[in-house]
């Protein structure tokens, strides 16, 4: 995994300005305030048909452009003395298989290189990892660093332990350490990071339609409910892109469907708004828990994240 050291008061970076190439979600605005506080300059560029418009405002300047425009946002970022950024936000995979997909991924000048490969030629895979690895090396080729948004937000890394007040019980243990093997693997293998599991039994395992839509199915295909979601980072994960992340919209689709209980990895999840998540899971009896390798200790399974 990406080793950078969270940034700290004796330590910061030294630059006035950093960019922020911003997706889908509330994490880019929670960055871009975490970046304010620490007294930097965002300067903002959103993904179109992903970004909320709302982050504008979080922003000293902000941008928007499709997707296979990164030249744009390299000459904006540079425009603004930008040399150091950091991606936050989800990107909706399932986007590039509309039709007329083509016509946001037409690169400019910049990306020709870059998506050339993947349109024209089809010589690389569109794997996370081997797509959002491409962008940061064009990036980097260019003079401008990319560096994890936990970076400058560690904080919002889900800590160790069991947020809400409901223990887990012994069936949800064994399907969490039969789960966390699973999503190991298919992390390893870049089709995705979480699987649903009732009765040490797979329901769904997430592909390119993403998390919620993984517990929906799951859902379907199990009408009694009382199943387990897990979720974990790659065993090859680059923290600069694609950390899994929760929010309450991932209760909310837990509930809809009929789960009971959250499985995530503790020091490598992103949790977006924590105190909203635990109220939320306590409310709808949803247990919550952060692990370290899916075994789940006696003292793991008493704290409480109030």
């Amino acid at each position: 995994m990406n080793s950078i050291p969270a940034l700290t008061s004796e330590a910061p970076l030294d630059a006035e300005a950093v960019g922020l190439m911003a997706g889908w979600g509330e994490y880019p605005v929670i960055v871009a305030r975490s970046l304010k506080k620490q007294g930097y300059r965002v300067i903002g560029v959103g993904i179109k048909g992903h970004v909320d418009p709302e982050l504008a405002k979080e922003c000293d300047e902000f941008t928007m452009g499709p997707i296979g425009k990164v030249g744009m946002a390299i000459r904006f970022f540079k425009q603004h003395n930008v040399q150091h950024i950091t991606f936050a936000g989800k990107i909706h995979k399932v986007k590039f298989f509309r039709k007329f997909a083509w016509l946001d991924y037409i690169p400019d000048r910049a990306s020709l290189r870059m998506f050339y490969d993947f349109v024209i030629t089809k010589k690389k895979d569109r794997k996370d990892d081997t797509f959002l690895l491409a962008f940061v090396n064009l990036f980097e080729r260019h003079g401008v660093s990319v560096l994890p948004a936990t970076y400058f937000a560690p904080e919002i890394l889900v800590k160790l332990g069991n947020l809400t007040d409901s223990k887990l019980s012994k069936s949800q243990e064994l399907d969490i350490q039969f789960g966390w093997g699973i999503a190991k693997q298919m992390g390893g293998l870049d089709v995705g990071q979480t699987v649903v599991v009732k009765n040490q039994a797979v329901l769904a395992v997430e592909a390119v339609e993403g998390t919620d839509l993984c517990i929906q199915r799951a859902g379907e295909l199990c009408k009694q409910g009382g199943f387990t979601v897990v979720k974990v980072a790659k065993p090859q994960q680059d923290s600069r892109f694609d950390v899994p992340a929760v929010g309450v919209g991932t209760l909310e689709a837990i509930k809809k469907a009929g789960g009971n209980c959250l499985a995530i990895e503790a020091g490598h999840t992103i949790i977006i708004n924590e105190a909203d998540v635990t109220e939320y899971a306590r409310k709808n009896k949803i247990t919550v828990v952060a692990l370290k390798d899916g075994q789940v200790s006696a003292e793991d399974n008493q704290r409480d994240a109030a």
